[in-house]
């Protein structure tokens, strides 16, 4: 009754520690480079430092994930390994990103002040996410209460991540922008997003109970040999990260930047449309989140990567072909709309697998190797998907630049600058901006279309190829090395 009373008390606080801390993740993951390159007039000279900076922290963040995991796991305190961590990371967060969207300066100067401030960011952010997402395993060692915790936290953070996706773009964009522009609109919803990040969290702080019983061993050394043992004797931890990492770069490419920069070059400069695309294309994600379980239970992990590949390869053939043979209109935009419905439901679904997939190599390397590791195996997750998000930066502003769309942005954040101080008004904004967007051509708007199509789509193949050949830690394998870990004691 007890454990009973314990899982009912986990599955209902811990989800709801994932809500505000999504909202912060998808400002800064989907909306900085957008952010900067509209209310920011940079040169191409600032832009590349930008570009370096943005990479260079998220691979150094990546390289930070296994060494907070390394010192969580070494963690002794009244309150648990995890906690701590959950309340220093999520405070110095919302410090951080206030200061990021709240910077007035511009040129050099707001580029050295920015790659002071996103380091800063990658420390913090990494201190309560590893935390959060490593304290799985120590809420359950069965893999049907697994399931549920990640689904539901994930289903609860897809909801605070959703809604920050949806309404940034109202309410930084046209004429719906927050303060009349969007370096005001930014600053404001930055405030927003971290006080509710912060309240949200201390509902796992205060009301999860985890499990405790290695606290009494002795603290492992902080080591990067650790790291790298931990990860390299494991070879299913290994393939499995690779599939996430190759997953992650087509995942995330669209929400870039990349998309709505195209559906502002191609219907207008309204943060409105960007926001029923990305509303109506998450909606299989919620499905997802709640039926995942069961859908593993009915037709197990490898059948689903072969359905759901299939059918984001689906999504994007029909997101190609809509974008590039029908004239402008609500069909058009419907129609793209509907083939990044398929994609999200694809793709997903293939992110869902991996978080589990990954977590469940802990009895693994307990039964290859005799150590759980928990922490460690946890933060590839995190590193793999921002080592995928530095890539995405890559190549979201390499497409900028290649394909002259850095030479409109400039001029839309000159725009909204004016805007901001009061220079000119809302409607003189707007009128300036539809006018200069649409000089632009429909081969830069084309070409932004396929980057964010065929490159998830050749990714897609090649991950997927890898996890059903090299993956082996199905359902199967596992309960069989559960049942074994249970009779060595």
């Amino acid at each position: 009754m007890e454990n009973d009373a314990k899982g009912r008390r986990n599955l209902l606080f811990f989800p709801l520690g994932s809500f505000g801390r999504d909202m912060i993740y998808s400002l800064v993951t989907n909306f900085l480079l957008t952010f900067i390159l509209f209310t920011k007039n940079l040169d191409a000279a600032q832009l590349a430092a930008i570009t370096a900076i943005m990479i260079g922290a998220r691979v150094f963040d990546a390289l930070n994930d296994p060494v907070m995991g390394n010192i969580i796991e070494r963690t002794r305190s009244r309150w648990g390994k995890f906690k701590p961590w959950l309340a220093i990371g999520i405070m110095l967060t919302f410090i951080v990103v206030l200061m990021i969207f709240n910077n007035p300066s511009g040129g050099w100067t707001f580029v050295a002040t920015f790659g002071v401030l996103y380091f800063l960011y990658s420390i913090a952010y990494t201190m309560h996410d590893i935390s959060y997402w490593g304290m799985i395993p120590a809420l359950s060692r069965n893999a049907e209460m697994r399931n549920k915790l990640t689904s539901r936290a994930t289903l609860v953070a897809g909801i605070g991540g959703t809604l920050a996706t949806v309404l940034i773009p109202m309410l930084t964009t046209g004429k719906f922008a927050i303060g009349g522009s969007a370096s005001i609109a930014y600053g404001r919803i930055a405030i927003g997003a971290g006080i509710v990040a912060i309240l949200f969290l201390l509902f796992t702080i205060i009301g999860v109970r985890e499990d405790r019983s290695d606290l009494g061993k002795s603290a492992p050394p902080v080591s990067f040999r650790k790291i790298l043992s931990t990860v390299m004797d494991n070879d299913q931890l290994v393939w499995c990260c690779i599939f996430l990492l190759m997953q992650q770069v087509g995942n995330t490419l669209p929400l870039s930047g990349i998309a709505a920069t195209y559906i502002y070059f191609t219907f207008g400069y309204s943060g409105g449309l960007f926001s029923i695309y990305t509303t109506i294309g998450m909606l299989p994600t919620a499905f997802l989140m709640i039926f995942y379980p069961a859908l593993s239970r009915r037709f197990g992990r490898r059948t689903l990567v072969k359905t759901l590949s299939i059918a984001a390869l689906i999504g994007y053939a029909f997101t190609l072909a809509s974008g590039l043979f029908l004239d402008v209109s609500a069909i058009k935009f419907a129609m793209l709309t509907a083939g990044y419905v398929i994609v999200n439901f694809g793709q997903y679904g293939l992110y869902l697998i991996a978080m589990v997939s990954i977590l469940n190599t802990v009895e693994y390397n307990e039964y290859k190797n005799g150590t759980r590791d928990e922490a460690i195996i946890a933060s590839m997750r995190p590193f793999f998907t921002k080592l995928a998000s530095a890539l995405t930066v890559l190549i979201a502003t390499t497409s900028y630049i290649i394909f002259g769309i850095t030479s409109y942005t400039n001029s839309i954040s000159d725009y909204e600058n004016l805007a901001a101080r009061g220079l000119i008004g809302e409607a003189e904004k707007i009128a300036g901006i539809e006018s200069l967007i649409s000089s632009a051509s429909t081969g830069q708007s084309a070409a932004l279309l396929c980057t964010m199509c065929i490159i998830p789509a050749i990714l897609l193949i090649i991950s997927s190829t890898i996890y059903l050949r090299k993956y082996t830690l199905d359902e199967k394998y596992y309960d069989e090395i559960c049942r074994e870990l249970e009779r060595r004691g």
